[in-house]
């Protein structure tokens, strides 16, 4: 059976987060594999501050760690890389590009060794950028335009929800277009908003808020109806 995934607003790898982390290892193989791919463009400078982070909540944890070096399409289909992934309880996909993340990863040997070894158990979570890129399609930020295409693909793992990360944070501050862009869906796509240091975790139907704020559903009228901590919301499959 495949294993929960945690959908994440912000927060990730931070003393904030990590019971939500510490108990997606719950009963799995404790090895947690951390991929920063959304920051691949960032340079040498943030990927360390990354790994650092990832490090230093593992050993809070209590768990060994290993953060991936996936950063651009050849380390993402590196057979050694890949192999990697195999035995892991946790694999998590931090923040940065969205758009970055899902072009590098898409159909690459890391993330297929990342869904084989989620359909085998494994936790699998993404945050803000990590968490996007888990739709059918990932709305274009960096570099959009009006008239430019707004979105590209995503991963499709989650192909029934779009996620809006930092809700509390971009859900008022956002111009209007690129609001717009975030609330736009398709049917049978439900539109899921997280808060900040809070999470959903489950899936791929039903979901369980975790962390210190909410998770809103938005309807295409931009009604928003908000689940605390403990309380459980559902993204419906179309049959």
């Amino acid at each position: 059976m495949p294993g929960p995934i945690a959908i994440v607003g912000s927060g990730e790898w931070l003393p904030v987060m990590t019971d939500i982390e510490a108990d997606l290892l719950v009963g799995r193989p404790q090895r947690y594999v951390q991929l920063s791919t959304a920051a691949g463009q960032e340079g040498a400078a943030s990927l360390d501050r990354w790994r650092n982070l990832g490090a230093a909540q593992a050993a809070r944890i209590g768990v060994p760690v290993d953060w991936l070096p996936v950063i651009d399409a050849a380390s993402a289909n590196d057979p050694e890389l890949a192999a990697r992934v195999a035995g892991a309880g946790l694999i998590y996909l931090s923040g940065g590009d969205p758009g970055y993340l899902a072009e590098t990863l898409t159909d690459s040997l890391v993330w297929k060794a990342i869904v084989a070894e989620w359909e085998g158990g494994a936790a699998l979570a993404g945050c803000s950028a990590g968490a996007m890129v888990m739709g059918q399609t990932v709305p274009r930020f960096r570099g959009w335009r009006p008239g430019k295409s707004a979105s590209i693909p995503g991963l499709g793992l989650l192909p029934h929800v779009r996620v809006w990360p930092h809700f509390d944070r971009m859900g008022g501050r956002l111009p209007d277009a690129m609001s717009g862009l975030m609330a736009r869906r398709s049917a049978g796509i439900t539109v899921v908003g997280v808060d900040e240091d809070t999470a959903i975790v489950g899936g791929p139907a039903e979901w369980v808020v975790q962390g210190r704020q909410q998770a809103w559903i938005i309807s295409d009228d931009g009604h928003k109806q908000g689940f605390a901590a403990g309380e459980t919301l559902h993204t419906p499959i179309a049959k």
